[in-house]
């Protein structure tokens, strides 16, 4: 996320001129990502969780599911909802209170590459169409704050659904049987996001917290699969050529292949 909080002018100047001479200040190349891993089954009583490492941003995230009413023009679909929380834990630039436009706009990227890369059939989560349909509750915590929140949700987001299982249902009660399960999520793919920040004139994927305390924009790719393109997001107020979008989504698409590989296989 792109923050408010001043860097100091040297650092600033560092972080820059590093950039504009194609290197960085942790030593990776423009586009290469930070080093990861990440652990499922970490939350006891939700459905589905995972926690991210991203070099040093945590997400924790995690599944709970529910029965409830659907959509009136999707009267045979399940429904996916997305939150997240940015606490003071995480990093200083976070405050306690509502959820800030930072929160917002993580939880909405996040759910637009999941939701429009269609990986969830929703229509295999109708228990009676006009009726009862489960609910996806995908939650999202911030436990430490060292940038790019956005793709590490995706990856925390779809390892957490991923793992997630179905509870049995009794539809003639109205009771969920979270001791046994149907079995897992019907899920067909695992999206990946891939997000570039701009400083100067460059573009640089993965930004730490620093770089994007400088960085003047943001690009993030969602990518399916297939390789294509499931959703865009552009933040901050520079502007992006057609040739620096086209680096974008090339980048995206080879990281996402390499990136995917660390998701467990979809079991629905």
């Amino acid at each position: 996320m792109i923050t408010e909080r001043l860097v100091s002018e040297i650092n600033r100047k560092t972080i820059i001129d590093l950039a504009e001479n194609g290197t960085r200040f942790d030593g990776r190349k423009m586009n290469e990502f930070r080093k990861f891993k990440i652990e499922t089954g970490i939350i006891p009583n939700a459905q589905g969780s995972a926690l991210i490492e991203l070099g040093k941003t945590k997400v924790l995230a995690g599944v709970k599911l529910s029965v409830g009413t659907p959509y009136p023009d999707k009267m045979d679909e399940g429904v996916l909802s997305t939150g997240a929380e940015m606490a003071p834990i995480a990093s200083p630039n976070f405050e306690r209170g509502p959820p800030s436009a930072q929160s917002v706009e993580l939880a909405r990227v996040v759910d637009r590459v999941i939701r429009e890369s269609e990986t969830i059939d929703t229509k295999k989560l109708c228990i009676k169409a006009g009726e009862k349909v489960w609910m996806v509750n995908l939650d999202f915590y911030a436990l430490d704050m060292d940038g790019n929140l956005i793709d590490a949700g995706v990856l925390a987001g779809m390892a957490a659904l991923l793992t997630a299982k179905l509870p049995k249902y009794d539809i003639e009660k109205d009771k969920i049987d979270f001791e046994n399960f149907e079995g897992a999520l019907p899920i067909n793919g695992r999206p990946i996001g891939i997000t570039f920040g701009k400083i100067g004139t460059k573009l640089i994927c993965d930004p730490t917290e620093s770089e994007e305390e400088v960085m003047s924009g943001r690009f993030t790719v969602g990518i399916n699969d297939d390789g294509e393109i499931c959703a865009i997001q552009k933040g901050g107020v520079a502007g992006f050529s057609p040739e620096e979008i086209m680096q974008v989504v090339e980048e995206g698409v080879r990281l996402a292949s390499e990136l995917r590989q660390a998701l467990p296989e979809p079991k629905g």
